[in-house]
C-alpha cells in the first residue's frame, strides 16, 4: 500500500512571503496546495515549483478568503487531501488614520486577517490536533506587538492574530494534542503590502524604511521557526533581528479567578 500523500498549504501564496514559503516547503520536497485571487500567477509557481521538482504535486486553489462562503468552501475542498502543515498568510494591511480610514477596505481587512485566519485555523486543529507533525504557522506582524502609528486598525487584527495563535498554542499543550500553533511576526518587508496599505500603484522600500527583509529572508525564518519548539518567530522593529521565543501575553491558565469547569 502506497503512503499516502501528504501536503502543506500556504494562503496568499500568488506573491511575497506566502510565494516564496510555498517554493522553501517544496525545497524540503513537501507537496503544495496554493491559494490566493489571482489564478496566473499561481500558474507560476507551479511552473517554476515542478520545474525544480518534478515528482511534486501542486494545487492550485483560486480564492477570495475575505467572503466567508469561500472560506468554508475552501476547507471543505481539501478534505481529500492528507493535511500536514497550514500557513496562513492571506491578509493585507492599511496605513490611515482611524478618523480617515476607508470603512470598505477595512471591513474586507478585519473578513481577510482575523475572521478567515479564524475559521481555517480552527477547522484545520478541529481536523488534525491529533495528528503528529502537524503545524499550524499564522502570520501576524512586529505591529500585532506594538501599534505602530497610523495602522492602528491593522495592528489591531495582527494582535489578534497573536493573541489567537499563541493562546491555541497554549491550549494545545496543555490538552495534550499532537499539532503545535506557532506566530511569525514580521517586521517591514518588501512585497506587495506597501502598494496595497497605502493605496499607490508604486511603493518604494529603499524609501520608506532604512531597513528591511526581502520575501525569501521571511520565507527562511519561517522555517526557522517550523524546525523549532518555539511558539513565536519575531523580527525586532529596532534592529530588524529575528528570533524565537515563547509566548509574550500573559495566559491565566492557573488563575484562581478563572471560570470553574463544569
Amino acid at each position: 500500500m502506497k503512503p499516502t500523500k501528504k501536503y502543506t498549504v500556504v494562503t496568499g501564496a500568488s506573491s511575497g512571503i506566502g510565494r516564496e514559503t510555498a517554493k522553501a516547503f517544496a525545497n524540503r520536497g513537501r507537496n503544495l496546495i496554493v491559494a490566493a485571487r489571482r489564478t496566473e500567477n499561481l500558474e507560476a509557481l507551479k511552473r517554476e515549483v515542478t520545474e525544480r521538482h518534478p515528482t511534486l504535486d501542486v494545487v492550485i486553489r483560486t480564492v477570495d478568503l475575505s467572503v466567508r462562503e469561500n472560506v468554508y468552501q475552501f476547507y471543505s475542498d481539501l478534505k481529500d487531501f492528507q493535511l500536514e502543515t497550514w500557513v496562513n498568510n492571506a491578509g493585507f494591511g492599511n496605513y490611515d488614520s482611524v478618523a480617515q480610514q476607508d470603512l470598505e477596505k477595512i471591513d474586507t481587512m478585519l473578513r481577510l486577517n482575523v475572521e478567515a485566519l479564524t475559521i481555517l485555523s480552527s477547522l484545520f486543529v478541529r481536523d488534525y490536533k491529533d495528528v503528529p507533525g502537524t503545524q499550524l504557522i499564522n502570520i501576524s506582524s512586529a505591529g500585532g506587538y506594538t501599534i505602530v502609528p497610523t495602522a492602528v486598525t491593522y495592528c489591531a487584527t495582527k494582535f489578534y492574530v497573536s493573541t489567537f495563535t499563541e493562546g491555541l498554542a497554549w491550549e494545545l499543550i496543555e490538552t495534550g494534542a499532537k499539532m503545535r500553533a506557532k506566530v511569525l511576526a514580521p517586521a517591514a518587508t518588501k512585497t506587495e503590502f506597501g502598494k496595497k496599505a497605502n493605496n499607490v500603484d508604486a511603493y518604494d522600500y529603499d524609501k520608506a524604511f532604512g531597513t528591511y527583509h526581502t520575501s525569501r529572508q521571511m520565507a527562511e525564518f519561517l522555517l526557522k521557526l517550523y524546525d523549532s519548539d518555539s511558539t513565536l518567530g519575531i523580527v525586532a522593529r529596532e534592529t530588524f533581528q529575528f528570533k524565537l521565543q515563547p509566548p509574550v501575553f500573559p495566559y491565566a491558565n492557573s488563575s484562581t479567578h478563572n471560570q470553574n469547569p463544569n
